[in-house]
């Protein structure tokens, strides 16, 4: 039997905005973080044999956890890469065909931009801070972080602080940028805003 399957991965990888050259932290836009791809839809309608009778659909996910069902959906716990197996089982004869497809989910090779501030509103001359722990290109090497807070400076590394000298609403910016060789040549950015009042 020839097995059509579907999957359809939910989430957003983190949104990132990739730039025109190298290191462009300007004039492109970056959208705010967003969530990381946990959950995934495995559908095996297409797979379907009404010549083979009944059957079960029984899903492997590769973390210890096994559903059964022509539709499943699964939400992974930890960011990891996973090999999902289907095993289909005729519901007459009980007689299971063991990985009758395979399927990867590479959740741990997802580009995750993310960051946090210490505050959403402040006042002008109080610091901020701005960290990025989990931030990462896993395809990418020589990654640096680079901050920019529009407001003409900028800042690199994992935490960083700073402050305001005007009130406004700035959209800080983060961008990984990765140095080769020859691998990921363009920015990844995210942005989030800051308010900062008199």
């Amino acid at each position: 039997m020839r097995l059509l399957l579907t999957l359809l991965i939910l989430g957003f990888a983190a949104g990132t905005a990739h730039a025109q050259q190298a290191g462009d932290t300007l004039s492109v836009p970056c959208p705010p973080p967003a969530l990381l791809r946990q959950c995934v839809d495995f559908d095996a309608t297409r797979a379907l044999d009404p010549k083979a009778g009944p059957q079960t659909f029984i899903w492997n996910l590769g973390d210890g956890t096994v559903l059964r069902g022509l539709k499943v959906s699964y939400c992974y716990k930890e960011l990891k890469n996973y090999l999902v197996t289907l095993d289909v089982q005729n519901s007459r004869t009980k007689v299971i065909r063991r990985a009758e497809k395979t399927y990867a989910v590479a959740l741990a090779d997802q580009d995750i931009l993310d960051f946090s501030q210490s505050a959403m509103q402040v006042h002008v001359g109080d610091a901020v801070v701005f960290e990025a722990p989990a931030a990462v290109l896993p395809t990418c090497e020589n990654v640096q972080l680079i901050w920019d807070f529009r407001d003409g400076l900028q800042a690199r590394g994992r935490k960083v602080s700073h402050r305001f000298r005007k009130p406004g609403t700035f959209a800080v910016r983060l961008s990984l940028r990765a140095y080769g060789p020859g691998t990921c040549p363009n920015s990844h950015c995210v942005s989030r805003e800051i308010t900062v009042v008199p």
